[in-house]
């Protein structure tokens, strides 16, 4: 995925920009470039001329000549390039070769870490937040074979409790790239429980969404990024579902893009299990019981090794002059210092200091304390 040197940052504001328009979703917007030829021409089109291509109109044409659209787009380029985050249009050869083969696949994918996202084999992990110890049992299981039998493999998952989180702790302990798909902008961690797991992804798989920064985790954002757990993966595995949950569209999702699905099943009285069952027994997902099952399914060739023993990694970073700041103002207080605190000392608002603070955890350099706290990790 391309780093932030390669980002073009003139080009970056129209393809944001594409994204902000009301009205104009996923499959209308390309339609909308592909009829006019690029995606900077979408904005350099008259309003009359605009409202004459189908389906646009005389209301998406005013909207699309809508100045402040622009200027939310240069606002979220300058945080881009700040937090020297990566960013992928759907036309770049770097955009996921698998979710570009969905109709309604995102235009913009953001990210943080090492994001390969074209190699090697991907697996979609999900379940309930509510997992059972039985349902992580089978996850760890699944993902520790898995390591061992395809280390060319990488976990999608979406960073939530349970099932999720499971499924990239599992991944990191053996090795494997994970990468987390959340509903929300990367100027946050959303569950911040989740904060240092975020972390440890970053040198081996990382953060991806499509979702701008401000964008806060409402329920809809959560159904909404399972499109992206399942077009990113070969196959999608439902390790724990009850009867109605994501999960469950995460599978159908799946299946809509001719993935593969699978599902671990349980006992017909077992409530956590009542998706999984209802998956296998309406044909849509095939059951499996450990990660043999799953390689066999795919036709996978498999090669051993012994799985990895906790991989510990080191985060170094060049500062800016803002990160550097920062730390020298945690410096003074070791034991730690209110994020308001660091407002009124740096002179800065309360949102860009937060937004310092989440890429200085990023990086190893500072940990959230309880009550808005932080300090220095020396």
């Amino acid at each position: 995925m391309p780093d932030t040197d390669a980002l073009k940052p003139e080009l970056l504001r129209y393809q944001i920009g594409i994204t902000l328009i009301p009205g104009i979703g996923c499959v209308l917007a390309k339609q909308l470039i592909a009829y006019v030829g690029s995606v900077e021409g979408v904005f350099h089109e008259s309003r009359k001329n605009l409202s004459k291509i189908p389906a646009i109109g005389e209301i998406r044409a005013k909207e699309i000549v809508n100045q402040n659209i622009l200027a939310r787009a240069d606002a979220e380029v300058e945080f881009i390039m700040k937090n020297r985050l990566s960013a992928c249009f759907f036309t770049d050869p770097d955009y996921p070769f698998r979710l570009k083969d969905c109709p309604d696949a995102p235009l913009m994918l953001f990210g943080k870490g090492k994001l390969e996202l074209n190699r090697g084999k991907f697996i979609g992990v999900v379940g309930t937040r509510k997992a059972s110890d039985a349902g992580k049992e089978y996850c760890t299981h699944m993902i520790t074979d898995l390591a061992a039998m395809c280390p060319d493999l990488t976990i999608v998952s979406g960073l939530a409790y349970g099932i999720d989180i499971t499924a990239h702790k599992t991944a990191l302990e053996n090795g494997l790239p994970t990468i987390a798909i959340p509903g929300h902008g990367l100027d946050r961690i959303y569950p911040s429980r989740h904060r240092d797991t975020a972390v440890r992804m970053l040198e081996n798989g990382g953060i991806l969404t499509e979702f701008l920064s401000q964008t806060v985790p409402e329920g809809p954002n959560f159904v909404q990024r399972n499109r992206i757990i399942a077009g990113m993966s070969d196959a999608t595995v439902v390790v724990e579902s009850k009867k109605e949950g994501g999960s469950l569209i995460t599978a159908m999702l799946a299946s809509s893009y001719n993935r593969d699905v699978f599902a671990f099943p349980g006992r017909p009285t077992d409530e956590n299990f009542a998706g999984c069952n209802r998956l296998i027994k309406s044909n849509r997902a095939a059951l499996i019981e450990n990660a043999t099952d799953l390689i066999r399914n795919m036709n996978w060739d498999v090669e051993q090794r012994a799985p990895a023993t906790n991989i510990q990694t080191s985060l170094f970073a060049e500062l800016s002059e803002e990160e550097s700041i920062l730390l020298n103002c945690l410096r003074a207080q070791p034991d730690g210092i209110h994020v308001n605190e660091l407002a009124i000392q740096t002179g800065k608002p309360y949102s860009t200091v937060s937004s310092i603070l989440l890429n200085l955890e990023f990086k190893g350099m500072v940990k959230p304390l309880p009550g808005g706290m932080y300090r220095i990790i020396k």
